[in-house]
């Protein structure tokens, strides 16, 4: 049985949703549950880009006030795409391509904001994390005002596996970040590139920020120490396209 908050609970009907066009986004599942019916369900969703969650009953009973026998999906109304494949066609067309990874967005509406920006500025795809991201909801589309159908999104297992294969395809990555003194308007942007922002929390992880090619700050001239990180990426992008446009 499905509910306004584009969730899918109960075995039978995530089942179905399974074997329909509904593309699922995250899987939630009671701990220690051992009901081969929902054995079932996860060797269906082995190959795919479906991240699944094991969590407390708790958890699924805020997700829902229904019977939701010990698993409830979040759905998509978006289809998710393979990197390589993205990154390849993008390749072939075009000699500056411009990325974003979200390493761990957790908030809806950023993600939303963050996806409008980068659809008005040209992005070609964006990069998420299977686990520890925000899902694609009814908020998120709303907030990207509709880009949200108008730009691929990659899902990958791990951003430090997706950094390192855009590295090997000669596209340059930099990271937002305050723990740098150098400031973005003094990188090159004016090549293939990828841009990395971090979580509201925590920003880019320390595993992340090792392995980048470069590491950039915005200066901030108030008494506030940070930015939210969808203006934050919206000034990233804008320095990106006016350097591009000299």
């Amino acid at each position: 049985m499905a509910n306004k908050q584009n969730t899918i609970f109960g075995i039978h009907p995530i089942l179905e949703a399974l074997d329909s066009d509904i593309v699922i986004d995250k899987l939630f599942i009671q701990k220690d549950s051992i009901n081969p019916k929902i054995e079932e369900i996860i060797k269906k969703i082995e190959s795919s880009d479906v991240t699944v969650n094991h969590v407390p009953i708790e958890k699924l009973n805020r997700l829902t006030h229904g019977n939701h026998q010990g698993i409830i999906a979040i759905t998509s109304p978006i289809p998710f795409y393979p990197l390589e494949e993205i990154v390849e066609k993008i390749l072939s067309e075009k000699e500056k391509p411009l990325f974003i990874i979200l390493d761990q967005i957790s908030d809806v509406r950023n993600f939303g904001a963050i996806i409008r920006t980068a659809e008005c500025t040209g992005v070609d795809a964006i990069i998420i994390q299977k686990k520890g991201g925000a899902p694609v909801t009814g908020d998120t589309v709303k907030t990207s005002a509709g880009a949200i159908f108008k730009i691929p999104i990659c899902k990958v297992d791990h951003i430090k596996d997706a950094i390192f294969y855009l590295k090997a395809s000669n596209i340059t990555t930099v990271s937002a970040t305050e723990k740098t003194e150098n400031i973005v308007y003094d990188l090159d942007l004016n090549k293939p590139l990828a841009i990395i922002m971090g979580s509201e929390g925590k920003g880019v992880s320390k595993s992340v920020l090792n392995i980048v090619d470069h590491r950039a700050s915005l200066p901030l001239l108030g008494d506030v120490n940070s930015l939210n990180v969808s203006v934050a990426c919206g000034a990233f992008l804008y320095e990106a396209i006016r350097q591009r446009s000299l």
